[in-house]
This record gives structure tokens, sequence and C-alpha cells, in this order.
């Protein structure tokens, strides 16, 4: 019984959007977009309570999420992108900028509430700035805003990768959390960032997007049977993740850094964007969209490394999840039938 009884939440929750979804046809369009992302996650989440699985029969489908499936998506959809979309730095500085105002504020949340213990403050600023860009956010972009979201999914991830595998070594070495150097710190930042294999197949869809080089017939058809494969494998595999990690301690800061990752987050990039110029529908809500997404799982990860927040950072990544069934519809809606301008104060 104790296995079933995380269950009820979620498909309570989901079963309730079914049900709108049916009673309200404006909103039908939006949840046959949404609902299968997030059902995806829910049948992961279902089958990972359900049956007892070793989770290190789940490290494979991870390898192959991490190292092969999203990175061939990204480098499909990038190669053949015209290189002048690839440089648009105000865009990338404005979308990082809100990623570290974000985690500035989550960190500050967090060392008031931990009275100034900076290791678990900052996972909690990781908790409250760092979204599912990697696992959800390719899949999610594509589908509500077409292939022309590509491009922004990839910068935006990139730079984000960059941006918290930089400053969380950095903390913890503040902290007292990881026992290193500065060299070895400096060498575990550096390595981190120009080995993840993201960051790796968009510089190569960069190159060939520079070299206007295709692959050849039979390597495009792998590259096109990955890159279908990446969503499905990618969000079941994050349901099973998250049903794994059991709901033990719920922090009291939850609500508030889920409603900074959720709410304010995504509201301070549209805002900026709206102010900072136009930057076209499809950038400025591909960036909105990054941004509503739940805590990463890199949350979790961050925090077993360093051995401290992990039963909390699980709790957020879970209860976070389940939130954004109902933030990320909402938006979606917002944009596909709400008739909200990309730019909120347009001359």
């Amino acid at each position: 019984m104790s296995r079933l009884a995380p269950l009820a939440t979620p498909v309570l929750v989901f079963a309730a959007l079914i049900f709108v979804g049916l009673a309200v046809p404006t909103l039908a369009q939006v949840l046959d977009l949404a609902l299968p992302f997030f059902g995806l996650i829910l049948l992961g989440f279902c089958l990972g309570r359900l049956f007892d699985v070793p989770e290190e029969g789940l490290q494979w489908m991870h390898v192959f999420v991490v190292y092969v499936a999203l990175p061939a998506l990204f480098f499909n959809l990038i190669a053949v992108t015209p290189l002048e979309e690839l440089a648009n730095f105000k865009f990338v500085v404005i979308t990082t900028l809100c990623t570290m105002a974000a985690f500035v504020v989550s960190l500050g949340i967090g060392l008031m509430v931990t009275r100034g213990r900076l290791a678990d403050a900052t996972i909690q600023a990781v908790a409250g700035a760092y979204s599912n860009v990697g696992y959800m956010g390719p899949g999610l972009t594509l589908a509500a805003l077409g292939s022309q979201a590509a491009v922004p999914t990839a910068l935006i991830f990139v730079c984000d990768s960059i941006f918290f595998f930089t400053v969380v070594p950095f903390l913890m070495g503040i902290a007292g959390a990881q026992k290193m150097s500065v060299g070895q710190t400096l060498w575990l930042i550096a390595k981190r960032i120009l080995t993840h294999p993201f960051n790796i197949a968009t510089a190569l869809g960069i190159l060939a997007a520079y070299a206007q080089w295709q692959p050849p017939v039979s390597v495009g058809k792998i590259l096109t049977l990955l890159q279908n494969a990446s969503a499905p494998v990618a969000l079941f595999a994050m349901g099973v993740t998250v049903a794994l990690r059991p709901l033990k301690r719920v922090a009291p800061e939850t609500p508030l850094l889920l409603s900074i990752k959720l709410v304010a987050h995504p509201l301070l990039v549209w805002v900026v964007l709206s102010l900072a110029g136009d930057f076209g529908r499809i950038w400025t809500f591909t960036a909105v969209l990054m941004a509503s997404l739940p805590p990463a799982l890199n949350v979790f990860v961050f925090a077993s490394q360093y051995k401290v927040y992990v039963e909390r950072a699980s709790a957020l990544i879970l209860i976070g999840t389940i939130a954004s069934v109902v933030t990320v519809t909402g938006l979606l809606f917002m944009i596909a039938v709400g008739g909200v301008p990309y730019r909120l104060f347009a001359p």
C-alpha cells in the first residue's frame, strides 16, 4: 500500500485536467498538446511505483537520453538553421540574466531559512532557478511552437548549463562541501561544460550550419530515429526517476521556491524580453516556456553529489513536477488560445 499511496495525487490531477478538457472545448487543443507529455511522465511515475525494479536498471535509459537521443535532436535541428539566428547574443544574455536573478533570489531565501548554511542554500537556489530544460524542454517547445523553437531551446540549455555547472561547484567550494583545490574546481567546471553531450551536439550543429554540411543519408536516418525517440524516452525516464525518490521530507520553503520557479521566473523572462525589444513570437514564448518548467533532475544530482539537502531536493522535484501540470498547461492556454501577445509592452 505504501508504494501505491503516492500515486493518488498525480493521477487525480491528470484525471481532473482530462475532465476539464472534455467539459470546456476551448481547452481541448491545449490539453491535447500538454497532457501527452505529462502523461508520459505519469506513466513512468506509476510504473516506477508499481514495479520493484532496481534503480540500476534505469541507468541505460538515462545514457540513451543524455548521450544519444537528445544530442541527435539538437544536432539535427541546429544544423539546418541559418547561422545568423544562432548569433542572437542579446536574447542569450537576457534569458541567462533572468535565470541568474531567480538563482540569487532563491539563494537569499535559502540563506535566511537555513540561517546561513551556504551548501543547503545553494541547492535551494538551484531548485528555484534550474528548469528541466533537458528532459522536458525540447519536446514541449517543439510541440507547442514548431521546429523554429529548436535554436532558442538549445541556446537556453547551453547557457543555463554553463551557469549552473560553474556556480554550484564555486559556491560549494566556498561552503566547504567539496574538498578540492581551486585548480581542481576549475578543471571540474571546464570538464562538465565542455564534455556535456548536449553542448557538444549544439557546437557540432553550429559547425554544420556554418559549413552547410549534411550527413550521409544512412547517418541522417539514424539521427532522425534517435530524434523521434528523445521526447518519449526522456519523459518516461523522468517519471520513473521521480517515482524512485521517496517523499520523506517536505521543507517549509518548498512553496516559496516553487513559486519562484514556476511563476516568477517565466514572468520575469516575459517582462524583460518584452521591454528589451521584439524577439518574435517563437523566441519569446520558447524562453517563457523553458523558464516555466519544474525543477530539473540535476537538483537531486547536485544534492546527492555534495550530500546536502538530498531528501528535500527529491520532494521539490516531485511536488514541482505535479504542480507544473497546472501551471504549464495554464501558460500553454494563454499562448495558444488566450490570445496573449508575445510582447507585453509593445509600442
